[in-house]
């Protein structure tokens, strides 16, 4: 009886039992082989690269199994609750591909049948739990301060005891119920703690879905699962959410290792069925000659943010994880060119324990690839997208010229050899800028970079003698001709081997002529097919860069 008085007196206005809160989450009408996964972030901030790659595979794992895949935010810290990070968040998953088939959306409003989505709006269903536990004498109120734990630790320490709350240390885990009483009603602040039946002595057992067979001490610490504030611990919450929600499998880092026994006795104690857990190692970073964990204060490239603002197409950062999560998504990649990653099945018991290395190179020859594949108008898209967010100026020109831009990128992009020189949306723009009269002009003000054999005044003989035979018409093999002809009308060797032989004789050879004209065009030594840019340009626009250098 005196269990049920406290309970009452801690919780008057909980009047729900958890067989009500039962028959409103209905366990979930699915297959026993199909996953049930979710992605539980708290709102502090932008989401790291760690965050997102087992996002991935929680997301993979549901969606190749037909399942459920479902976002969860847990945002009852509010303290540490940043601004706008539930939208990041949100953006982020969107911008990298990883479908969400449930949970909050941005338009402030939620989709699926088992939300709230939020912690915060949970905070009922949770009291509802603890008022049971209370109520069955497996979690009592604890009325210490933080002076009172110091005091008991530095006890511990003296004595050479584990420290913590437990055991003969745990004292109010049996306090007199008429002190308890009184503590509560001259409004004394507590939290509830889990009143633990485990012992340190005992080892559990339980099969990482990534690790293996795992063993470890059972939890003989008497936890907090509700703070003062009377909002519950994280340990807490996620195991009713986990279970109410029909959460099967959980993917998370490996930093929560240490923390399965108490979960595990969390869902003993409540009568849970749990689910199976998988326990990732951090992504590495090379740093000098050893290799670290990556870092949101010494790293740009550790937040999910960071892949989005340099452009990296969403679907090549998924491709790229993958060949992290499984070793042999290369070997089936080269084998399925064309395929999607999401039709590669990824198995938790072949992933890397011991952390996977992020190689931006490699990363970089991944999105060059992905982006090869894409046609001219994909990339356009995506690039409008992009820029409309990240670039004003790129966004303002290729706003203001739409097919241009579709068939500047299509330059070189051949179904047999495709070009393979962007990694990632913030590449393009110094790649094309020339073909852009406004940068161009501003490029060439600062002077126009000539090959060092060749005078300005020669180059202006070469420009002036092209700009009389250009015709727009011509086939390549008549232009080229056409350079031939000025070469050795201006004194240039009309081919290489020519010049080779007797180099003396000639101011240069047919490829200075035409490295002029690349130059009058686009203000560079290096460049797509000289003869692709001028089809793209088109006549009126080649003439005026032409008539631009012998003006200068």
């Amino acid at each position: 009886m005196s269990n049920e008085s406290i309970a009452e007196l801690l919780f008057p206005d909980v009047e729900l039992l958890p067989a009500d809160i039962f028959s409103l989450y209905k366990p979930r009408n699915l297959s026993p082989s199909t996953m049930v996964t979710r992605f539980a972030p708290s709102p502090t901030g932008s989401l790291n690269i760690g965050g997102l790659y087992a996002t991935l595979i929680s997301e993979r794992l549901a969606h190749q199994s037909n399942g459920i895949f479902y976002l969860r935010i847990e945002d009852t810290d509010k303290k540490r609750e940043v601004k706008g990070s539930i939208e990041n968040i949100i953006n982020s998953l969107l911008y990298f591909g990883i479908h969400v088939d449930e949970g909050p959306t941005l338009s402030n409003d939620e989709k699926g049948e088992y939300g709230p989505y939020r912690q915060s709006s949970r905070i009922q269903i949770y009291k509802v739990f603890i008022k049971d536990l209370v109520r069955k004498g497996l979690a009592y109120p604890c009325f210490c301060n933080a002076e009172d734990l110091r005091r008991t630790r530095i006890k511990q320490q003296n004595l050479k005891v584990t420290t913590g709350y437990y055991g003969q240390w745990a004292i109010h885990r049996d306090f007199p119920f008429q002190k308890t009483k009184e503590e509560i009603l001259h409004g004394r602040p507590f939290v509830i703690r889990l009143k633990s039946f485990g012992s340190s002595d005992t080892r559990i057992q339980y099969y990482d879905l990534v690790k293996g067979p795992i063993e470890l001490p059972e939890n003989d610490q008497d936890i907090v699962i509700m703070k003062t504030d009377g909002l519950p611990t994280y340990h807490f919450a996620h195991v009713i959410d986990d279970y109410l929600m029909g959460t099967t499998h959980v993917i998370r880092g490996d930093e929560w290792l240490s923390s399965v026994p108490i979960h595990i006795q969390l869902f003993v104690t409540l009568g849970f069925r749990r689910p199976e857990y998988g326990h990732i190692a951090p992504i590495m970073k090379q740093d000098g000659v050893s290799k670290r964990k990556l870092s949101k204060r010494k790293d740009l490239d550790s937040t999910a943010e960071y892949y989005k603002e340099q452009g990296y197409p969403g679907i090549a950062i998924g491709e790229y994880f993958m060949n992290l999560i499984n070793s042999d998504f290369e070997e089936w990649r080269i084998a399925n060119p064309r395929k999607s990653y999401r039709d590669f099945i990824i198995y938790t018991d072949k992933m890397n324990t011991s952390g996977a290395l992020l190689d931006m190179n490699k990363l970089n020859d991944i999105s060059k690839d992905v982006i090869s594949r894409l046609t001219s108008q994909q990339i356009f898209d995506h690039l409008y997208t992009w820029s409309k967010e990240f670039d004003s100026e790129l966004y303002t020109l290729i706003e203001k010229n739409k097919n241009y831009t579709v068939n500047i990128l299509n330059i070189g992009r051949t179904i047999e050899k495709p070009r393979k020189d962007y990694s990632k949306w913030s590449d393009v723009k110094p790649m094309i800028a020339f073909y852009y009269d406004e940068l161009f002009e501003r490029d060439v003000l600062k002077g126009y970079k000539l090959p060092t054999n060749i005078s300005f005044d020669v180059a202006k003989d070469i420009v002036l003698g092209f700009s009389k035979t250009y015709s727009f018409d011509n086939e390549k093999e008549a232009w080229f001709h056409k350079i031939k002809e000025l070469a050795q009308e201006l004194g240039f060797a009309k081919d290489m081997k020519q010049y080779k032989a007797c180099p003396s004789s000639y101011k240069g050879h047919v490829g200075d002529v035409a490295m002029v004209i690349r130059v009058a065009l686009t203000n560079r030594s290096n460049t797509p097919d000289l003869f692709d840019i001028m089809k793209v340009m088109g006549e009126k626009r080649v003439l005026e860069r032409m008539q631009r250098l012998l003006l200068s």
